[in-house]
């Protein structure tokens, strides 16, 4: 997932470099007043969202199953902890209710 958001910041980076370099050369217009490092932001955001969906499918992808596996296997320990309890109390309940009648 690091791997991931790294590359994310990557796309944006290059985005906002290229915005940049188009608004102060004029192909695109500038802010008003000092809204203009703003308006680059969001420029550059809007622009790199699209492209990062595209390119970083597979990445994204591949997060996705390492995130899907280890919530996986923590729902197996989490469900043998529990069968484990319930063996544990059914054997304590049994041997408490065997001592009890003498």
């Amino acid at each position: 997932m690091l791997r991931y958001t790294l590359m994310r910041l990557g796309v944006f980076a290059g985005c906002l470099v290229v915005v940049w370099g188009a608004v102060y050369s004029g192909i695109f217009p500038r802010g008003f007043g000092d809204s203009n490092f703003l308006w680059v932001l969001l420029l550059a955001l809007v622009l790199s969202a699209p492209i990062s969906w595209v390119v970083l499918r597979r990445e994204r992808e591949r997060a996705s199953v390492q995130i899907v596996t280890k919530v996986d296997r923590m729902k197996s320990n989490l469900e043998a902890n529990r069968s484990q309890e319930d063996v544990a109390d059914d054997t304590a309940r049994a041997q408490g209710g065997a001592a009890a009648p003498n």
